[in-house]
C-alpha cells in the first residue's frame, strides 16, 4: 500500500482532520507539481480537481448510500439530508471518500458540500468514433451507459481556495478501504455485550412499563442486552431537557437497578438541542450557534466547553447503568421541515453552517463517547461523516425500505460507516421476520419499538422464529467480535461488499444486495414478497450455513428458503457459541467448531478481553482444526463438526 498527501491551494482552517483521531498509518507528502495526473484549479465558486478515470474503473463510497451503489458516471453531492429520495449523494452520513476497483481511493479534507462527477467526457478527450446503436425509446435514451474510454472524476469544492487530498493505493478496493479506515485512528472498539440484541421501549413507557418489558425477555428467555428508552424518559425533548421526567420515573434508582441487575445494558436516546428548562441552557448559550432549532440551543461540538458542560451532565448517569446513547436528529435535514439550522448559521469555533450540518453527528458522537471513560459502549447516531471510524455509533434511519437497508449495509463498509438495518414494524409475519433475519446479520441487531406496546412478534405470532433467530445472533457474537478486533487493528470492515474483497471479478461490481459478514461468510437477504432469489457466490467452494450443502461458485444459481440465505466459505473454522440471554464481564461462551471442508491448513481466532473496558488485556487465541482445549475464561470448546 502506498498513502499520500497532496495539497492543492490554500485549504480552509477548519476541516475534518482538525478533529480526527490520530493517524495509525504514515504517509508521504507531495506537492501538486509531483503529480501530473491530476489538475487543479481555482473556480469562482471554489476550486476543482480533476483525475483521469480509466475505462472499466468502477467507483463507489460517499458515505451512507441508501439510493445507489455503483457511482459510476454519476453526480454525488456530498450533502446531510435525514431523507434522501434518489442517488444524489444526500445521505444520513455523506462522506467525502470514494475508491475504485483499480484499488484507489481519495478523501477530500472538507467540511463543505463538495460535488463528485463520476466520469465525465472533457472536450480535449479522444473521441469514440464507433457507431452507437439509434435510441428512440424513453428508457433507452436515458440509460446509465457503459464508457469504453477514458473520462475524468471532478471533484468541486465550493467556497474553498484549495484542499488537501488523501491518495490511498493498493491491490482491491479493501485494501483502499482499511488504509483510509487506519488513516482515521483504526476501526472502532465495540463492546461485546453491544453485539447482542438491543430492544428499544416504547417512547410513553413508564418506568413499570420498561420493567415489565425486561421481565417478560427474561421470562421468554428471548436473549437481549440492551434495553433502549425514548424521548419519553425526558422531562422535555424536542427540544430537550436532558433530566428524568419524575412522572414516568420516580423511583428511577431502584427501578433502574432492578433492570442492571437483570443483565441489561440501558441506553437513552438523546438529541443535542437545549432546551431553555435544561440545567445546561444558560451555560451553553456562549457556545452554540446563533439560531435555534424547536426553540432550543445548538451546542458548538467543536469547541471545549460544549464538550465539557454535556459530558459533565452525563457522567453521573452511568450510575444508573446507563451504557451508552441514541443521538437524533443530528442529520440536519434541509428538506423535511424547519428542525435544524439554515445554513448561514454562524458557531463560536468559526463553521458555518453547512460546514457543522456535515460535523455535527460526528463531534456529538465523540463528544458522548468521552462520558464513559474507560467503559467501551456499541451506541447509535444519525449522523457520521469523514474521519468516524474509530467511533462506537451505529447509524440507522427514520426510512423503511428493506431493500434501501439491504443497500445500507453493503455500502457502509466502503467509508468507515457501520449501519443497522433497525426492526421497527411490520406488514405481516413474513415481513418481521425477513427483517430479523437481515438485522441479525449486521452489525447491530436493533429492534425499535419506539411506538409499540408489545413486542412485535407478539402480535404476528412468530415469537418462536424470532427467539431462535436472536439466539443465531448470540451464536454468532464471538465470530463477529474477532471481526471487529481486525477493524480496529487493520481497518478491515466486519460487514462490507463483495466487490471490496472480489475486486477483479466483475460479477460482483452491481451487486448490492450481498454483503460479506466477516471474512468467511456471504450473506443474502430477502425481503417479505420474496420465496427465491438469486445469488452469486464467487469463484471457490462454499457451503449453505443452514443445510451444508456444497455449493461451487463462479455463477448465479437460485435460492428458494424460508431461512435467510447464507454461505460459508470452505476451509473456514467457524466458531459458533452456545446462545446465551446476555453478556457479561465474566461469561463465558461454550464453543462448536463448525469445519468447512479442508481444513487443514487453516487458523480461525478468538479475542478474549473483558469485553467492557478500553485498557483490558487483549489475547488473540489462534485456532485450528485440532484444537480442543484453549486456556482461556472466555470460551471453552465444547464440540466439533464437520461440514463436507
Amino acid at each position: 500500500m502506498s498513502v499520500y498527501k497532496i495539497r492543492y491551494g490554500t485549504p480552509e482552517d477548519l476541516v475534518p482532520t482538525n478533529f480526527a483521531r490520530k493517524s495509525l498509518i504514515s504517509y508521504k507528502s507531495l506537492s501538486e507539481n509531483e503529480v501530473e495526473e491530476i489538475s487543479f484549479k481555482k473556480t469562482k465558486k471554489g476550486c476543482l480537481l480533476e483525475i483521469p478515470l480509466r475505462a472499466g474503473n468502477e467507483v463507489y463510497g460517499f458515505g451512507l448510500q441508501l439510493k445507489g451503489f455503483r457511482q459510476t458516471n454519476l453526480k454525488k453531492t456530498i450533502r446531510p439530508n435525514a431523507d434522501p429520495i434518489s442517488n444524489t449523494g444526500d445521505s444520513h452520513a455523506p462522506v467525502p471518500f470514494f475508491v475504485t476497483t483499480d484499488g484507489w481511493g481519495i478523501y477530500v479534507d472538507s467540511a463543505r458540500y463538495v460535488e463528485f462527477n463520476c466520469g465525465y467526457t472533457k472536450v480535449t478527450s479522444a473521441s469514440d468514433n464507433s457507431k452507437v446503436e439509434l435510441k428512440t425509446d424513453f428508457e433507452s435514451l436515458y440509460a446509465k451507459r457503459e464508457s469504453a474510454y477514458t473520462t475524468v472524476l471532478t471533484i468541486d469544492v465550493p467556497f474553498a481556495e484549495g484542499v488537501d487530498i488523501y491518495v490511498f493505493k493498493g491491490e482491491s478496493i479493501l485494501d483502499a478501504v482499511c488504509e483510509y479506515n487506519l488513516f482515521s485512528g483504526g476501526g472502532c472498539d465495540a463492546s461485546l455485550w453491544g453485539l447482542g440484541n438491543l430492544y428499544r421501549c416504547h417512547s410513553e413507557f413508564t418506568e413499570d412499563q420498561v420493567l415489565a418489558m425486561a421481565e417478560k425477555f427474561r421470562k421468554l428467555k428471548i436473549p437481549c442486552d440492551i434495553l433502549g428508552l425514548e424521548p419519553g424518559w425526558q422531562s422535555c425533548s424536542y427540544s430537550s431537557s436532558f433530566c428524568w421526567d419524575q412522572e414516568r420515573f420516580p423511583n428511577k434508582e431502584d427501578v433502574l437497578r432492578q433492570i442492571t441487575d437483570m443483565g441489561f445494558k440501558l441506553n437513552l436516546w438523546e438529541q443535542a438541542f437545549v432546551h431553555p428548562s435544561s440545567p445546561l441552557y444558560d451555560a451553553l448559550v456562549s457556545y452554540s450557534g446563533d439560531y435555534k432549532v424547536w426553540n432550543g440551543l445548538v451546542p458548538d461540538f467543536a469547541t471545549k466547553g460544549a464538550q465539557e458542560i454535556f459530558i459533565n451532565h452525563h457522567v453521573p448517569f452511568n450510575t444508573l447503568g446507563v451504557s451508552g446513547y441514541k443521538l437524533d436528529e443530528c442529520d440536519g435535514s434541509d428538506y423535511t421541515g424547519q428542525w435544524t439550522f439554515p445554513l448561514c448559521a454562524e458557531f463560536p469555533s468559526g463553521l458555518d453552517g453547512d460546514q457543522y450540518h456535515s460535523l455535527f453527528g460526528t463531534l456529538f458522537a465523540r463528544t458522548m463517547l468521552q462520558v464513559f471513560g474507560e467503559n467501551k459502549t456499541f451506541s447509535e447516531v444519525r449522523n457520521l461523516g469523514a474521519l468516524a471510524a474509530p467511533y462506537p455509533f451505529v447509524l440507522y434511519s427514520d426510512l423503511y425500505d428493506h431493500r434501501d437497508f439491504i443497500r445500507g449495509v453493503a455500502n457502509a463498509g466502503f467509508s468507515g460507516l457501520l449501519w443497522s438495518p433497525e426492526v421497527r414494524h411490520a406488514k405481516s409475519r413474513e415481513d418481521l421476520i425477513r427483517r430479523v433475519q437481515t438485522v441479525v446479520f449486521s452489525v447491530q441487531s436493533l429492534i425499535n419499538a419506539f411506538y409499540l406496546d408489545d413486542m412485535p412478534w407478539i402480535e404476528k405470532e412468530c415469537t418462536d422464529e424470532i427467539k431462535r433467530l436472536l439466539e443465531l445472533r448470540m451464536s454468532l457474537v464471538p465470530y463477529l467480535y474477532s471481526a471487529f478486533y481486525d477493524y480496529k487493528t487493520k481497518g478491515k470492515p466486519p460487514v462490507r461488499a463483495l466487490v471490496c474483497d472480489y475486486s477483479r471479478d466483475k460479477n460482483t461490481y452491481n451487486i448490492w444486495d450481498e454483503y460479506l459478514f466477516g471474512d468467511d461468510m456471504i450473506v443474502a437477504p430477502m425481503t417479505e414478497k420474496e420465496k427465491e432469489r438469486e445469488v452469486y457466490l464467487p469463484v471457490g467452494t462454499w457451503y449453505n450455513f443452514f443445510t451444508g450443502e456444497k455449493i461451487e461458485g463462479g455463477n448465479k444459481f437460485t435460492v428458494k428458503t424460508d431461512d435467510i440465505p447464507v454461505f460459508v466459505k470452505e476451509g473456514t473454522i467457524l466458531p459458533l457459541a452456545r446462545p446465551v440471554q446476555y453478556i457479561t464481564r465474566d461469561t463465558q461462551f461454550e464453543i462448536t467448531l463448525n469445519l468447512y471442508g479442508d481444513t487443514s491448513n487453516t487458523q480461525t481466532k478468538l479475542i478474549e478481553d473483558d469485553g467492557c473496558t478500553y485498557h483490558s488485556p487483549v489475547r488473540v487465541l489462534k485456532i485450528d482444526a485440532d484444537t480442543d482445549d484453549l486456556d482461556s475464561f472466555r470460551y471453552r470448546i465444547t464440540n466439533k463438526k464437520k461440514i463436507i
